[in-house]
């Protein structure tokens, strides 16, 4: 089975990231330390690294660095999201074999992975075809993810999806109330930082809407004033990024029972 180390100090993406690898049929190793992460490396060789860039204690450039000292010629594909020219830079200098920014969206990252992975087939478990996701049980209720930041909101999406929510997820503020308008969804996970339409907008006009379905806001922001004004407006959970995924899923679970009631 094919082997993919995760190094990211982000533990909800480092989770994201390793519940969509291992539906892809890959054995993931994730860790949010970059020390750990190169004891991992060098106790598994794993065939495709996925390293971020800023980490406390020790960077992602440290982390690269170390692993070229080990094998010049690991696949590791850099996690740019927020990193600066000068880091870029070094990065490529240390030959990183790919350099995707967080931004981009999660299909690309997919790609990127399975075009590195390359094993014979006969030491290779076959990965599950993308329509052959097995779901224990299909929900019948909608959540519509709210997040400017494409890799996470994908993620998001696939994460709820493959627990039989029937999830989408969109990048702006406006398209998001278009959808709210035409095809209500059952509950409503919002960020409240975004481009163009910040997520605060969005919730006032959800509410001038009386929009019916829950609404759990989930944001990296720790404004104390945005955050008090979110909350005078009634969701029904505010979570601080990073959110441990079985807390995000339990707050799905309650919000749409609730809404029952």
């Amino acid at each position: 089975m094919v082997k993919v180390l995760i190094v990211d100090d982000d533990q909800m993406n480092c989770d994201l990231l390793q519940n969509v690898f291992a539906r892809q049929g890959y054995q993931v190793l994730s860790t949010t330390s970059g020390q750990e992460g190169l004891g991992l490396f060098r106790t598994h060789n794993p065939r495709v690294t996925l390293l971020d860039l800023r980490m406390p204690e020790m960077d992602g450039l440290t982390v690269l660095k170390e692993i070229r000292a080990i094998d010049p010629h690991a696949p590791v594909i850099v996690l740019g999201g927020g990193a600066t020219e000068a880091q870029e830079n070094q990065a490529r200098a240390l030959r990183a074999t790919d350099f995707i920014r967080k931004g981009l969206s999660l299909d690309v990252l997919i790609e990127a992975v399975n075009r590195l992975s390359t094993l014979p087939m006969s030491t290779m478990t076959t990965p599950p075809a993308s329509g052959d996701e097995r779901v224990i049980d299909r929900i019948d209720e909608s959540v519509l993810i709210i997040d400017d930041e494409p890799l996470l909101c994908d993620l998001l999406v696939r994460f709820l999806s493959l627990r039989g929510y029937r999830a989408f997820g969109v990048k702006d503020g406006h398209e998001a109330l278009q959808i709210v308008k035409s095809t209500p969804p059952d509950a409503i996970v919002l960020d409240l930082i975004m481009p163009g339409m910040p997520g605060i907008d969005v919730l006032h006009t959800l509410r001038d809407q009386a929009y019916p379905g829950g609404i759990i806001i989930m944001t990296g922001s720790h404004n104390e004033e945005l955050l008090q004004e979110a909350w005078s407006l009634g969701p029904q959970e505010i979570m601080i990024k990073p959110v441990d995924l079985e807390r995000f899923l339990t707050a799905i679970q309650l919000v749409l029972v609730c809404r029952e009631c």
